[in-house]
């Protein structure tokens, strides 16, 4: 019973960085490094100066959605038809969205 709990949770950064050494033959600072790499890539792309999408091939795709603010309306309420609500005022945010790649679909 004890094994299925440890199965079900998610691998922890050590072990995912020991595993990829493994089957890569790589030294596990090596596999580090490239994660840091990827990391700086990510940043770049989807930080405020860059196109705002990166994509990790076969995997996945992340996207920033850069939604504007909004103002303070009153709105129909949709669980109470008839009735007004008040909706307060959102500032400008940035939503990030990780869309997977058919290789990733593939594997689940």
């Amino acid at each position: 019973m004890a094994k299925k709990a440890a199965a079900a949770k998610a691998p922890t950064k050590t072990e995912i960085l020991n595993n990829i050494a493994e089957e890569t033959g790589l030294a596990r600072k090596d596999v580090s490094g490239v994660l840091e790499a990827l990391n700086g890539q990510i940043a770049k792309a989807v930080g405020k100066k860059g196109p705002g999408q990166f994509a990790i091939p076969g995997l996945c795709k992340i996207v920033v959605q850069r939604k504007p603010a909004t103002k303070a309306a009153t709105r129909p309420n949709p669980f109470k038809p008839g009735e007004m609500m008040e909706v307060s005022a959102k500032p400008a945010r940035n939503v990030v969205k990780v869309r997977p790649l058919k290789n990733l679909k593939d594997m689940v």
